[in-house]
């Protein structure tokens, strides 16, 4: 599967999970795509993705933003998806780089209604993230090279709660230019796990791998939908180490806001630690439940 095919899907399922959110929040709200170069197919299929919606979007506004150099094509290309849309979604397609997404958000009013921002190679300028953070509530996709890391940026910018990886696709080794960061900014625990579900969900076909850039030279994750539970394992453990003992909320919330997995990955990976001895639970018995408190024994080690 080609890095830009895992990347369009991963659109789609965020979009899939987004739009609902909206419109339960606000009668209006915004999605905005910038591309730094052309958009390789991604807005034809988000408007697709949006016109799978149909009735359910009636009686909500909804804003498209198309920013994307060489867009003399693009509106011949998404004419025939804009006439499946609702009256009430206009596409508005703007030739440019990301840069101006600032300029085109204010433009568009997206200020104080849901937005879904979608930046491709876009260099997250404090102008760019300022103008991402105008939604209420806001929620920002970033992709570029991996070249450093997005977290301090976007946590900087206002962004309560960020998530990160860099996605390759085929064997490390031969991946070259197709890695690419990821990064997925926004302050609501619901989207965050909406966009984690989505993550594992879209590499799923096979030879897609994370790797955590929080973590060089770290291992390379399997996409699935049920990832190998063992790193995250080795992850609570040096967690437990540091902290001490946690509830399985806890855990569980770590794994969603400080790791690549989700919060359920959590629950199995506990799980297995307890099977092979290297973590204790308080009460001993019953439902694994939020409030059991999980404790590391004396001497496990990360690699237990």
């Amino acid at each position: 599967m080609p890095t830009d095919a895992v990347l369009r899907e991963l659109l789609l399922r965020q979009l899939d999970a987004w739009l609902p959110a909206a419109r339960q929040r606000a009668r209006r709200a915004t999605v905005a795509l910038a591309y730094a170069g052309t958009d390789d197919g991604g807005a034809d299929a988000a408007l697709r993705a949006v016109a799978a919606h149909g009735d359910r979007l009636r009686g909500f506004r909804l804003t498209i933003l198309v920013l994307a150099q060489g867009t003399e094509d693009l509106p011949a290309r998404l004419g025939a998806v804009e006439a499946a849309l609702p009256a009430e979604v206009a596409v508005h397609v703007m030739p440019g780089d990301p840069a101006r997404l600032p300029v085109a958000l204010k433009a568009a009013g997206a200020a104080a209604a849901p937005l879904l921002t979608v930046a491709h190679g876009a260099a997250p300028t404090p102008d760019l993230l300022a103008a991402a953070r105008t939604g209420r509530p806001a929620d920002l996709l970033l992709v570029g090279e991996p070249d450093a890391p997005l977290r301090p940026r976007l946590s900087a910018a206002g962004f309560p709660l960020v998530a990160e990886a860099d996605l390759a696709v085929g064997p490390l080794e031969a991946a070259g230019g197709s890695v690419r960061r990821i990064a997925f900014a926004t302050g609501s625990d619901r989207s965050l796990t909406a966009f984690k579900d989505a993550l594992w969900a879209a590499g799923g076909a096979g030879g897609v791998r994370y790797l955590d850039p929080a973590e060089p030279g770290g291992p390379a994750l399997d996409a699935s939908a049920e990832p190998d539970p063992d790193p995250l394992g080795r992850k609570l453990l040096a967690e437990l180490g540091r902290t001490g003992p946690r509830t399985l909320t806890e855990l569980r919330r770590h794994a969603l806001t400080d790791t690549l997995y989700r919060a359920e990955d959590a629950t199995r990976a506990v799980t297995a630690l307890l099977a092979a001895g290297a973590v204790t639970r308080d009460p001993e018995h019953g439902r694994l439940g939020g409030d059991v408190l999980i404790t590391a024994r004396p001497g496990a080690g990360p690699a237990a």
